[in-house]
């Protein structure tokens, strides 16, 4: 088993050569891609609660989401006392340095972060909306919602980052002043997500009901909810290739005329970072943060 020295931290590495994915990706690609790629993931992790849904032998095997501090886990690893849903607290992992992501991603896992800061619990510093197409509607009836959305949070004076989720849909994220619980935050996504559907009726729909799904983008509100996570940007996902969560610009929305536009996978990424850099390197400063308005 190497040992590699990451910022001081040495580091076990198990099974480099171990085949993670069907394409052939394997666990040392993987981990140099954390590794390689790690300044533009800390910004996204750094001071939240970490989920970690890990797939150990690939997507096509177990998969299961771990939220307790993982035996084994280093003490010089960050973790932090947080709520729990059905009352009581629980302690979790917070990935602070790159030691810890390389430690992390080691476990073979994606990367899920709730919106709220591990030293605020449940005070919303973030509004996220997960645009999930039913077939045959794609990302390309995606971005049409992103669009009305974005222009709808710009007039209550929210500025709106998008993302691929991985998977067929997008993810939008707001930057906000952590000054609401997360139910403020829930009430007012709700409000929006019904404000959408109906004024995009015929494309969105903003209830989970699924014999309406078909041909219409949902719009989930839910992952406000104090308990709930989104995928990290950047993270690999378990799936049958190595997709990414991958931020992306408004105009590679507005431009966006097939799904196949907005599909990007492990190759992909070095260099679209070095052409663009993080796309939602503004979503952590909190300079950009804006206060919750008023549900309505």
């Amino acid at each position: 088993m190497p040992v590699v020295s990451v910022e001081g931290r040495r580091l076990a590495l198990s099974n480099l050569d171990k085949v993670i994915y069907p394409d052939g990706t394997t666990k040392g690609e993987l981990l140099h891609y954390y590794a390689t790629h790690g300044s533009v993931l800390l910004p996204h992790l750094a001071g939240r609660p970490l989920s970690l849904l890990r797939y150990p032998d690939g997507p096509e095997g177990e998969t299961f989401f771990a939220k307790n501090v993982p035996p084994g886990t280093p003490e010089w690893v960050t973790t932090a006392e947080v709520p729990r849903s059905g009352g009581g607290t629980m302690r979790q992992v917070v990935i602070n340095e790159l030691a810890a992501l390389v430690w992390a991603a080691n476990l073979v896992v994606e990367f899920h972060t709730p919106q709220w800061l591990a030293g605020d619990p449940g005070m919303a510093d973030r509004l996220v909306f997960d645009l999930d197409p039913g077939e045959p509607a794609t990302v390309v009836e995606c971005c049409e919602v992103a669009r009305w959305l974005r222009d709808r949070l710009a007039a209550d004076g929210l500025t709106a980052y998008a993302k691929t989720s991985g998977g067929k849909g997008l993810h939008l994220l707001s930057p906000l002043r952590p000054t609401a619980p997360a139910a403020e935050t829930s009430a007012y996504a709700k409000a929006l997500a019904r404000e959408a559907a109906k004024a995009l009726s015929g494309l969105a729909i903003a209830t989970m009901t699924r014999r309406l799904r078909p041909g219409k983008v949902f719009i989930d509100h839910s992952q406000n909810a104090a308990r709930k996570t989104t995928a990290t940007p950047y993270t690999l996902r378990a799936r049958a290739t190595p997709l990414v969560s991958a931020p992306v610009g408004w105009d590679e929305i507005e431009g966006c005329a097939s799904p196949e536009q907005l599909i990007f996978a492990l190759p992909d990424m070095p260099a679209r970072l070095d052409a663009y850099g993080d796309l939602m390197r503004d979503l952590s400063d909190p300079r950009r943060a804006r206060p919750l308005p008023a549900a309505g």
